[in-house]
């Protein structure tokens, strides 16, 4: 039975969220297609913390970001979710992930689900409208079978990896025993061995792809990158090229983590570059965010007896509060950049956007469609994007798993945590943008009415497939996440170790 809060917070109960269903569909208008359709190219950044870019303040040195935050339209209340599986998810079905049971946690290399294949993607519903689509970078919607693959979800070409995180220069994946990096099927430590940095590879694909493409039709490229997540690992020259602006042993993981986002950045200025000297710049629509926040502070365990740590996380989400896997808004609450110099004038708009938004609005504007048995959770957002009229959400579901949940509405934002003891926590992100004040307790009547709206959409969600299938591994796969054994420290030594040699406990995020 539900409980509300009236006289202060009240415990609400657990149950209420373990319920599964579909929330209705309500349809949105269509923007006015062009009468040219729009080349698009989507570039998620991986674990990007909010404050870590040239134009939002930051050292590290961003020109090709900062210059489409300059000529373009800046969201500043865009959502995301708060770790890698299930954002790429909503991003690229439009569908909250609790449709589909990709709510909690991410896919884990022993883990055999991933997108069910029977979600519309973005790249599958731009294809059937003409355009030729292409994928680079990371993946993690699915690896046990073919069947999840980018080139059996719309994607007419891969080149990258499909589970998490690899190493950056050898293209292992966390357990060191498998190489995860392919061409359309083909692993390339098989078929041609490859060296080279991940960034630097996915970046040069992308160039590539730009120069060979046949402009008789329009093309979507999704450029997915593992830069900055973990390992923390960048060429050493790139490197030493912070250690002015981050000096000291204890911050050697910041310069390597500024060196993984400076270099993403010049790929990103070399495809920039690309389409200019193809003459296709003017009608591509590009769309710049990241997944997640920055991972926030590791505990002292991570780093091992006698090692330097750091004084503040490699990534910083200012001027939110907390980080990745969290609900707050620095693990949700992202940078994000709409750049179309044929149809957009610079703008910074605050009306809140979630991931889920992208592919309806990019749908309408390339005269494509979705599934009509999956319908959007999405708004088309172009007159928000291009006009800054209001967001055609009355609230946004940030995420709803069986345990937590996140919604907002207008200025409210409303945290549940359904474990036992339950906690309540509402914030006006106007007045409290880093939610230091839970105001649950002055304002029973906003908690009973968000906390209803959010029962309503966990009642409606698939039981998340990562905590039906986790307990079966819990034995052999979790105790990376527990124990920490020698192998995961991070050594003291000698700052000039290159970091691709210096072992780190596995991100399992």
């Amino acid at each position: 039975m539900k409980q509300t809060i009236r006289k202060g917070i009240a415990i609400a109960t657990s149950l209420l969220l373990f319920l599964s269903g579909m929330l209705p569909w309500l349809p949105s208008a269509l923007a006015a297609t062009p009468e040219r359709k729009p080349n698009i190219i989507v570039i998620l950044a991986d674990d990007l913390g909010n404050a870590d870019l040239g134009y939002r303040g930051s050292k590290i040195r961003t020109p090709n970001i900062d210059q489409l935050a300059e000529t373009g339209v800046r969201l500043e209340s865009y959502y995301g979710l708060p770790v890698c599986t299930p954002a790429r998810a909503a991003l690229l079905t439009g569908r909250y992930p609790m449709r589909y049971g990709l709510q909690t946690n991410v896919i884990f290399p022993a883990h055999e689900y991933g997108l069910p294949t029977d979600e519309m993607t973005l790249a599958k519903a731009l294809k059937r409208a003409g355009y030729e689509t292409a994928m680079v970078g990371k993946w993690h919607l699915g690896h046990a079978s073919k069947d999840y693959w980018p080139q059996n979800r719309g994607f007419d070409y891969f080149y990258g990896n499909v589970m998490g995180e690899v190493d950056y220069f050898t293209k292992e994946d966390k357990s060191g025993l498998e190489i995860d990096w392919q061409r359309n099927g083909k692993r390339l430590d098989i078929v041609a061995p490859e060296d080279g940095y991940y960034t630097e590879l996915i970046g040069d694909e992308a160039v590539k792809l730009i120069h060979q493409h046949d402009q008789s039709k329009p093309f979507f490229l999704y450029f997915a990158s593992l830069a900055p997540h973990t390992p923390l690992q960048a060429p050493r020259k790139d490197r030493k090229a912070y250690k002015d602006l981050f000096p000291g042993r204890e911050n050697k993981e910041k310069r390597a983590y500024a060196a993984m986002v400076e270099i993403l950045d010049t790929e990103i200025g070399d495809m920039l570059e690309a389409l200019e000297e193809e003459g296709m710049r003017d009608n591509t629509l590009i769309f710049f965010t990241t997944d997640n926040g920055g991972s926030a502070e590791r505990p002292k365990i991570f780093y091992g007896p006698g090692a330097t740590i750091p004084d503040a996380p490699s990534a910083s989400n200012e001027p939110f509060r907390g980080g990745k896997t969290g609900l707050y808004e620095g693990a949700v609450r992202l940078p994000a950049i709409v750049n179309w110099p044929a149809q957009l004038q610079p703008a910074v708009v605050d009306e809140p956007l979630h991931h889920v938004d992208i592919m309806p609005t990019l749908l309408a504007l390339a005269g494509a469609q979705g599934s009509a048995d999956k319908p959007f959770d999405g708004k088309e957002a172009w007159a928000t994007i291009a006009e800054g009229a209001i967001s055609p959400h009355e609230e946004i579901l940030i995420n709803v798993e069986t345990y937590r949940g996140a919604i907002r509405k207008g200025n409210w934002k409303l945290i549940k945590y359904a474990t036992l003891p339950g906690k309540t926590e509402l914030f006006n992100l106007s007045k409290d943008k880093k939610e230091q004040n839970n105001v649950a307790w002055l304002h029973p009547d906003i908690v009973e009415y968000l906390e209803a709206r959010l029962v309503a959409y966990a009642k409606e969600q698939k039981f998340s497939e990562w905590l039906k299938i986790q307990p079966y591994f819990w034995d052999f796969e979790a105790q990376g996440q527990t124990n920490f054994d020698d192998d995961y420290w991070v050594p003291e030594g000698d700052d000039d170790i290159p970091l691709d040699q210096i072992p780190v406990l596995p991100d399992n995020y």
